[in-house]
């Protein structure tokens, strides 16, 4: 994902990018609300990360300004103020989630991959490489329409990894894709997790590779000689 992130503390905005980028997702950091229309113009932002008590123009009036200009990217709020009115006043505005400070940075993750699959399934509720199909509304996956017989978790790892076709994905990823907040997640099941998907995508031309101290990479199988 691409995110701005509008946020005029300094050591907020800074330790909130970090978390961020440690996911793999690419944030750009803007302290001011009055340039994010333009921006969100010019780049194709999937998600902007806006507080309200912003200078200038406040939060509210930098998404009316989003919204007036037709922009349909999603926004999470940040807010100090507790009050119903404002998270409501936010929420009919277009917002579509917000988070009140101070906030712990693994539930502001949390929140924005919910918007992430959210978006995924707006933008189309199958992922496709090779011969394999993951359905994302059914929880299904198949190779040449023949069904994958997955448990929910390899079927969550199969969606995740297939999602990131192409890119490198570490264990922690992995581990905070899947395990829920009251359960834990280790290592060595993601391996095994890793290794049954291994000999299921096989036929469909495709492999993923362990890079050393990086993590898993998915990608088709070159042709063999």
């Amino acid at each position: 994902m691409y995110i701005l992130l509008v946020e005029d503390d300094p050591e907020l905005a800074e330790s909130t990018s970090r978390a961020l980028r440690s996911q793999g997702w690419k944030v750009d950091v803007s302290a001011r609300g009055e340039p994010v229309p333009r921006s969100v113009k010019q780049d194709a932002y999937d998600l902007v990360i806006l507080d309200v008590g912003l200078p200038g123009i406040d939060g509210f009036e930098t998404l009316r300004r989003l919204r007036e200009q037709g922009s349909r990217t999603p926004v999470l709020m940040l807010t100090a103020r507790d009050a119903v009115e404002d998270r409501v006043r936010g929420l009919e505005g277009g917002a579509e989630d917000y988070v009140v400070k101070p906030f712990a940075l693994a539930e502001l993750l949390a929140r924005v991959r919910v918007l992430e699959r959210r978006a995924r399934r707006r933008d189309g509720d199958t992922l496709q490489m090779g011969a394999l199909r993951v359905d994302l509304d059914g929880r299904r996956a198949a190779i040449d329409g023949q069904p994958l017989d997955l448990s929910a978790r390899e079927w969550e790892v199969l969606a995740f990894m297939l999602a990131r076709a192409g890119k490198i994905v570490s264990k922690d990823d992995l581990m905070r894709s899947i395990a829920g907040w009251d359960e834990l997640m280790s290592e060595n099941a993601i391996e095994v997790y890793v290794s049954r998907l291994r000999g299921r995508i096989e036929p469909a031309g495709l492999r993923i590779r362990t890079i050393r101290g990086l993590g898993y990479l998915m990608e088709e199988r070159p042709p063999a000689g």
